[in-house]
């Protein structure tokens, strides 16, 4: 037999891979072919490191974390590798070799459905940020066939279909059937020999999909390990002899339900009862593969909390704490007292809302049912709790005849942490003030960041050039080394070069994006971006409603001294969020209106391209020029949005919410344009009854927009597509939209004064990007490894 012949360049590589892995030629070769082949070579490059890391973290004992979440929004993977690994010249001169455009390559790649906005993208940024810092660590999370919804628009309106991202193969995963974990649904307890026996009535199979996450200097890979669910068995071959097909296919049912779509419609019990067992199935699968990994190396589980950190990122994994007690008692033969020690000591729980709904909470009816053994041990949990504390009747996991999974994972964890300075601040004097009265010593803040190789370096190459040449390329691995623009921003050539860069980045994307939209974009206008999920408490009514003032106020005067600007949404609506499509379908027919009136189109249009991803938030981000974060001051965490659009240079119209907070404290107040209520003040108005009626009557342009939305001026003379939105405005609106509104529109008159004087405007930009060094996750990353896991990086020869 002929060995293979050896590929001595990537050139090379390719073409083998091409060849032997594909078993295509050059001539028939598609755009698809050569991505699969180039992603192969990639891969190569990516696997010696990985096995080198896990080799290094057993020969050193050294201590795992493990981070699980029900989102990675990882986005593509081929380009992000390449920056991290230092090959984009190499693979550039290798592709233009044959003849190929590297663009188009990059941009054949699917982004991977595997999350929803903020939590997924910050888990990512974790798992990057994790390898460039050689610490051990497994993300955890869901192999989604479908994972989030794609997002059309019909009539304006936002249709859901399916995701299709693993309709073709995915190259980056490498599937592990040794290890598989049977997951347990239902069924019943009793006790043999004073011990509990779980009897589930239902089952899977979790079977593991492994994918490197390479860091930065391509030293050190983590793995991400995300479960697909199997049938335990096949199917039910007498039922289908009988004919009764559709039972006979039960099992296959069962499991393929479990990791098709991300964050199932949960209005229904059946719905609920899906999302319940989803995240019982991650969270189970994780637990068992980490027992197995530990027990390969130690044989005393007491040592648990030495050798594991466990992360929880939010409630949905918050079923650990029960499910980890219940691995140590009955398949390990622990106490309840002991069981419970070592749990805490391992788990650890990140706090990302303010929201009650959004803290979530099972009914005891369903928890029992679907997972009875639980049920019991969370009883357990809250007894003991109440026992050792003196808290106060109302502090429980259990009441109301429902389980509250924000307070079992604040119990359970050894440490609590939020995601902000003012976050965490509020998370103390709020939704766990009791608790943390309690546990005083519990709560700690670790602010977000977002990985600046792929945020900066990937996303931005005109700006990532410019940095490199101006201070040295050390800022990817550093990015306080941004610090050192500050002497520049007061060098007109450097500012003349910035602006050059993005006006770069605004060509690529009015000839791009927005051409497909059939949107005229002028480079030279603001490019005035909120991307985000739909949500109320995030404001994008309050956005759309300015963008109709504006709109009037410009028919009223057409010679007026108007600064052009396009406004730019992006986003989804969950499927049984009523008002949040409610919004997007306003956005979409006021956009209709307003971009196809000739007398304001050269001095506004907006722009909402459907299907907002990690892609296409790397062709919007680095052409913005004002980042909008608007939120309800105290409902926003952090947001991770508002700190890449900072880095990429575009100036913050904001509220004093989340990092929005510190983002002002570090760039310069006179840096940011800060609008509206803060967190006390705007609980104080929130108090105040018919507050929002009483805010739109003292406000000329609030009546304005409301009017022009209730006599149907946008949705063809009809009304009734926006009564109930008006009804929540007028006589309710929780968000203080009305509130915030004159405050907001001035805010936008000023951003026009300071963009038309261009000079101060780069400065100002470039200040943004000088002081954003802060808000790189490899400084929240260690801030966890210090603070919260007690991990060091793992030294290599």
């Amino acid at each position: 037999m002929l060995p293979l012949p050896i590929a001595e360049t990537f050139r090379d590589q390719i073409l083998n891979h091409l060849t032997y892995t594909l078993g295509k030629s050059t001539v028939s070769a598609s755009l698809f072919d050569w991505r699969l082949a180039v992603s192969h070579t990639i891969r190569d490059q990516i696997v010696r490191p990985w096995f080198t890391a896990t080799r290094a973290t057993y020969e050193q004992g050294a201590k795992r974390v493990y981070y699980l979440s029900m989102e990675f929004l990882i986005g593509r993977i081929l380009g992000d590798a390449i920056i991290n690994l230092g090959l984009d010249q190499q693979i550039s001169d290798a592709l233009e070799d044959l003849g190929l455009d590297k663009n188009a390559i990059l941009g054949n790649e699917p982004d991977a459905a595997l999350g929803n906005g903020g939590l997924g993208r910050l888990a990512a940024c974790f798992m990057e940020s994790l390898s460039s810092l050689q610490c051990p660590a497994y993300g955890y999370g869901i192999r989604y066939e479908h994972g989030l919804f794609r997002q059309r628009f019909e009539n304006g309106q936002q249709v859901e279909t399916p995701e299709d991202w693993l309709n073709q193969p995915h190259p980056w995963e490498f599937v592990r059937l040794e290890s598989s974990y049977t997951i347990g649904f239902k069924g019943h307890v009793e006790t043999v020999d004073g011990v509990a026996v779980w009897h589930p009535g239902e089952s899977v199979q979790a079977r593991a999909y492994d994918t490197p996450v390479i860091g930065w200097g391509g030293k050190w890979a983590n793995t991400l390990r995300l479960w697909g669910a199997q049938p335990t068995t096949l199917f039910d071959l007498t039922r289908f002899n009988r004919g009764d097909y559709a039972a006979a296919a039960e099992p296959e049912a069962l499991a393929r339900t479990l990791s098709r779509v991300l964050y199932p419609d949960d209005t229904t019990e059946s719905g609920k009862e899906l999302r319940l067992k989803q995240e019982y199935f991650l969270t189970s699968a994780a637990l068992q593969d980490i027992l197995r990994r530990f027990l390969s190396e130690y044989d005393d589980l007491r040592l648990l909390p030495k050798k594991v950190a466990i992360q929880l990122n939010d409630t949905h994994p918050a079923i650990a704490g029960p499910e980890l007690i219940r691995l140590l008692m009955d398949e390990h033969g622990f106490d309840f007292a002991e069981a419970l020690s070592i749990a805490r000591g391992t788990l650890n729980y990140t706090n990302h809302t303010l929201l009650p709904e959004a803290l979530e909470r099972w009914s005891t009816w369903l928890m029992g049912r679907v997972l009875p053994r639980h049920m019991q041990i969370i009883e357990m949990i809250d007894e003991d709790h109440r026992q050792t504390t003196n808290r106060p009747a109302h502090v429980a996991i259990v009441r109301d005849d429902h389980v509250h999974m924000g307070e079992l994972a604040f119990i359970m964890a050894g440490r609590v942490n939020g995601v902000s300075a003012l976050h965490t601040d509020l998370v103390k004097s709020t939704v766990f003030a009791d608790l943390h009265n309690l546990h005083p010593d519990r709560i700690v803040n670790q602010t977000n960041g977002v990985t600046p190789r792929r945020w900066l370096r990937m996303a931005n190459p005109p700006l990532a050039k410019l940095l490199d040449r101006t201070i040295g390329d050390g800022w990817s691995a550093d990015l306080d080394q941004l610090a050192q623009l500050e002497p520049h921003a007061d060098d007109a050539s450097f500012l003349a070069d910035m602006r050059a860069a993005k006006r770069q980045n605004k060509v690529a994307l009015s000839n791009g994006l927005l051409a497909g939209l059939g949107i005229k974009a002028d480079p030279d206008a603001i490019f005035d971006v909120q991307v985000k999920r739909i949500h109320e408490y995030k404001r994008q009514l309050l956005n759309i409603l300015e963008a109709i003032v504006l709109w009037q106020k410009i028919h009223d005067d057409p010679n007026g001294n108007w600064v052009p600007r396009v406004k730019i949404f992006g986003g989804k609506a969950a499927p049984g969020y009523w008002l949040a499509k409610s919004v997007i379908h306003l956005i979409n027919d006021v956009a209709a209106t307003i971009n196809n009136d000739p007398v304001t189109a050269p001095y506004l249009q907006i722009a909402y391209p459907p299907n907002y991803n990690v892609s296409m938030a790397e062709a919007l981000i680095p052409a913005a020029d004002l980042s909008e974060q608007i939120s309800t001051a105290g409902k926003e965490a952090s947001g991770t949005g508002n700190m890449k659009f900072t880095m990429n240079g575009a100036l913050t119209i904001g509220t004093l919410d989340g990092a929005n907070v510190e983002i002002r404290e570090l760039v310069g107040a006179e840096n940011f344009f800060l609008f509206g209520l803060d967190a006390e003040q705007a609980a104080v108005e929130k108090s105040k009854p018919g507050h929002g009626r009483a805010a739109i009557e003292s406000s000329k342009d609030m009546q304005i927009a409301l009017q022009l939305i209730a006599e149907g001026r946008f949705s063809g003379g009809r009304a009734d597509p926006y009564y109930a939105l008006l009804d929540r405005t007028w006589n309710d609106d929780p968000f203080l939209v009305a509130s915030d509104f004159d405050d907001y529109f001035a805010c936008q008159r000023r951003v026009d004064a300071a963009y038309a004087d261009h000079a101060a405007w780069d400065r100002m930009a470039a200040l943004n990007i000088a002081r954003s060094g802060f808000f790189s996750s490899d400084r929240t990353i260690r801030g966890y490894m210090k603070d919260i896991w007690h991990v060091k990086p793992v030294k290599m020869d």
